[in-house]
């Protein structure tokens, strides 16, 4: 069953069955089925609402209804409420995902797919700063010695730099995923529910045997809340309230837990680690998001020349 409706000058064929909505949740479903991470879902779910909103908003009920025109439209409204090049670009990728989802679902030789036609857009590669070494060691110093929680958060500030895990990988690091011994420190899930090493030095070692010593519970998982057994495995908002409270006492600033991570990828591109190395110690499938950094090491190589550059310093 079929009927025709106009749609942004043009006229389309529309199919009962090609209700918006219908195939948003069908997409969904899909996306559940094949597994995708709980914080994957949640971000499909938020960025296809809100397509969907302005679809209803222009009466836009049909997928055959969207066209490249539209798109565009709608990544400039998305601009005009306030969302960064950024959340444009999320904006984007969710579409894209679910137009290329919806192309070969129901493969339909008269669809074409409006997506193809949309460029992303361009998000500028900004100078990232992360925290600072100097900062990170006020946070150590502000941690008391002897101690569980003191022991406790020496251990995760400097194992949350020194292996570049993102915050929900590296608490959900059970001890047994851990070799004390060589470093290794295995992640069963990273982003695509795919597993990786990560690795934490001697210093970093130091720190994380000083902290078991003092557990006297049962718990399978790293980073508790407490030496007792009663209590649970520590929270993405506990591991912020331990940052919050260490910050407070060293007179910092408080970082961010992704500034770590940035900490990390910036002190290994400049002390020699190549990108494609770096990006598989990350859980990145490509180099992209490295990019940013590669801009500030550039900077770094260029400041190195200007002080030791052999002609200004030869005096020629």
């Amino acid at each position: 069953m079929s009927f025709k409706a106009e749609s942004q000058g043009t006229i389309n064929t529309i199919r009962v069955d090609d209700y918006l909505l219908t195939w948003m949740e069908a997409f969904l479903i899909d996306r559940k089925a094949s597994g995708v991470t709980s914080g994957t879902m949640h971000f499909y779910q938020i960025k296809l609402k809100l397509f969907s909103g302005y679809c209803e908003s222009q009466t836009i009920k049909y997928v055959n209804q969207i066209t490249p025109t539209f798109l565009r439209q709608y990544l400039l409204y998305i601009e005009e409420t306030g969302h960064n090049p950024g959340g444009r670009h999320a904006a984007y990728r969710t579409i894209r995902t679910f137009l290329y989802w919806y192309e070969e679902e129901v493969m339909l030789k008269d669809f074409l797919n409006p997506i193809r036609k949309v460029k992303a857009p361009i998000v500028p590669v900004k100078q990232i700063e992360p925290i600072s070494i100097e900062n990170i060691s006020k946070l150590i110093k502000a941690c008391e010695k002897d101690t569980f929680a003191g022991d406790r958060d020496t251990a995760i500030l400097l194992c949350l730099l020194d292996t570049g895990a993102r915050a929900t990988e590296f608490l959900d690091i059970n001890i047994e995923d851990v070799n004390q011994v060589t470093g290794d420190i295995l992640i069963r899930q990273g982003k695509g529910r795919k597993p990786r090493y990560v690795y934490i030095g001697k210093q970093s070692r130091r720190a994380l045997r000083k902290y078991l010593k003092q557990r006297t519970d049962a718990n399978p998982a790293l980073w508790v809340t407490h030496p007792r057994s009663d209590l649970d495995r520590i929270k993405y908002c506990g591991l912020r309230g331990i940052i919050r409270r260490r910050s407070l006492a060293a007179e910092i600033q408080m970082p961010s837990l992704h500034d770590f991570r940035r900490a990390f990828a910036l002190s290994m591109l400049r002390n020699g680690t190549d990108v494609f190395t770096l990006a598989k110690l990350m859980g990145h499938e490509g180099i992209t998001v490295l990019q940013r950094y590669l801009k500030q090491t550039n900077q770094d190589t260029e400041a190195a020349h200007r002080r030791a550059g052999p002609v200004d310093n030869a005096g020629l």
